[in-house]
């Protein structure tokens, strides 16, 4: 594709952005910024996972008094301290500027303070019994839900339709020149940028977090600088966009089943707060 064409293309593909869904912020922080995705309303939600979270516990709980376990915590530590591996991904790599500045590609590691468990250890009697309390708990959560076909549908569908939005010609032409952007800067030509977000010099712990070292953060504002020079999550996000309407089109019935699936599992969590909590 010319220069010209690249230009040409990124002015509709950005014309059909600002002419579609409500106004967006001038500067995107972060990916919700963008706006959502014809895909959103067919998958799991950081609520659907707070809300499934409390009522695992209560059924586990439940389970537990039945066992002879009536103080059961709700949020309990394990006999000993598991080595947590924490699984870092990004839909556009780092977006927030000031983030960047001081954290790099990490975060405020005091904000992982607040995945630990809060409640008392497990005793070993305890322990003993809690797996067949978390399956019972499991089955009862996903009662009427045929797992292999309809659960989560979306997501297994996202990875082919992630795939198709990598071999986007526009959005590789985005990619490259967001590369070229960050490079003139003096700094590592990366081929998108979730290769910079993930890049192994910054040298990740086990809870994902980085060293926050000079050079990672300067990376990082690179990024981010030419990110918003160029438009490349603005143009990242109509590929992924359009790639999912296609996919919803072809599989509608797959997806309207996905969907019910994830409707049912709502329905029994609201059940068990409702009745537990």
């Amino acid at each position: 594709m010319t220069t010209r064409g690249w230009r040409l293309s990124a002015v509709v593909v950005l014309a059909a952005i600002c002419a579609a869904g409500p106004e967006r912020p001038e500067v995107i922080r972060t990916a919700s910024d963008l706006g959502p995705l014809p895909a959103d309303r067919y998958d799991y939600t950081p609520q659907d996972y707070q809300r499934s979270q409390r009522a695992t516990a209560l059924l586990i709980r439940q389970c537990m008094a039945e066992r002879g376990h009536p103080d059961f915590p709700l949020d309990p530590r394990y006999p000993s301290d598991p080595v947590v591996a924490t699984a870092v991904s990004t839909d556009y790599g780092v977006l927030d500027l000031s983030t960047a500045r001081r954290w790099g590609y990490g975060w405020d590691p005091a904000k992982s303070l607040s995945l630990r468990p809060k409640g008392r250890r497990m005793t070993n009697a305890e322990y003993a019994d809690f797996p067949a309390c978390s399956a019972e708990a499991n089955r009862r959560l996903m009662r009427g839900i045929d797992p292999k076909r309809d659960w989560l549908y979306a997501s297994t569908r996202a990875i082919e339709v992630d795939k198709a939005v990598k071999r986007d010609p526009r959005l590789r032409a985005a990619w490259d020149v967001w590369s070229r952007c960050v490079a003139e800067q003096g700094f590592t030509r990366y081929p998108d940028p979730v290769a910079a977000y993930t890049d192994t010099a910054w040298k990740r712990d086990s809870d994902g977090n980085t060293r926050h070292t000079q050079r990672e953060r300067a990376t990082a504002v690179a990024d981010v600088i030419c990110k918003r020079r160029h438009h490349t999550a603005e143009l990242w996000h109509a590929a992924r966009a359009q790639k999912q309407a296609v996919d919803i089109t072809r599989h509608r019935d797959r997806y309207a089943a996905g969907l019910q699936a994830l409707r049912t599992y709502r329905a029994t969590i609201a059940e068990v707060l409702r009745k537990l909590g």
